[in-house]
């Protein structure tokens, strides 16, 4: 979608023609109403005007990150990915070679290579 800005000259009715443009490209949103005490709301304005956003914008911000992180808090270890692929238990040898790798080590050293 294209529109003319050129007989707009005043900075507002530059600022007001940005934001349709904004708007007619954007997906469709649905409006949410919250309930904010007054410390959360002078906490949301101040970031409205120290970052230069609206505060639909630092909102939207702020569930972006905090989804971001709750996910990544949730999200499984390699052990579980490792385990849940089969790669746990997958090889075959000793049961105790993780605590004694020094000594079966050592000891396929000798049958290969005899003493020396």
């Amino acid at each position: 979608m294209q529109f003319s800005i050129q007989r707009m000259t005043t900075p507002n009715k530059l600022r007001v023609a940005e934001k349709i443009a904004d708007y007619s490209v954007q997906p469709a949103v649905t409006r949410v109403n919250a309930r904010l005490d007054a410390a959360r709301m002078a906490k949301l304005e101040q970031l409205a005007k120290s970052t230069g956003l609206s505060i639909s914008d630092v909102i939207r911000d702020a569930i972006d990150h905090y989804a971001d992180a709750h996910q990544s808090a949730n999200a499984p270890s390699a052990y579980e990915i490792a385990q849940r692929i089969g790669l746990i238990g997958c090889g075959a040898g000793p049961a105790d070679l993780a605590s004694n790798v020094k000594r079966y080590f050592a000891e396929g050293l000798q049958k290969k290579h005899g003493h020396r």
